[in-house]
């Protein structure tokens, strides 16, 4: 069984990489605050199909480079802004 996630692309700043956020919410342990954090994976991207923006659903991995270790799966939704180039 490999973990799966889903979390929106930040960045995709080379041709199969991506930097995908998974934010959540959690209760501090001792005041009860609702805090909110997040967990930052590097993902191989193999027909670059993501753009930033982008729900995307990913697939841990054996490691790809120094840092990925995680594949993307699908595109959730897209974005809905379009940039221009």
């Amino acid at each position: 069984m490999r973990k799966t996630l889903v979390g929106v692309v930040a960045r995709d700043p080379q041709k199969n990489s991506l930097r995908v956020e998974i934010d959540r919410r959690m209760k501090h342990p001792k005041y009860g605050k609702i805090i909110r954090g997040r967990t930052v994976c590097h993902v191989h991207d193999e027909e670059c199909v993501a753009r930033k923006g982008d729900t995307v659903e990913i697939v841990e991995c054996p490691p790809k480079s120094r840092l990925k270790r995680w594949e993307l799966v699908r595109v959730v939704s897209k974005s809905a802004s379009v940039g221009v180039e």
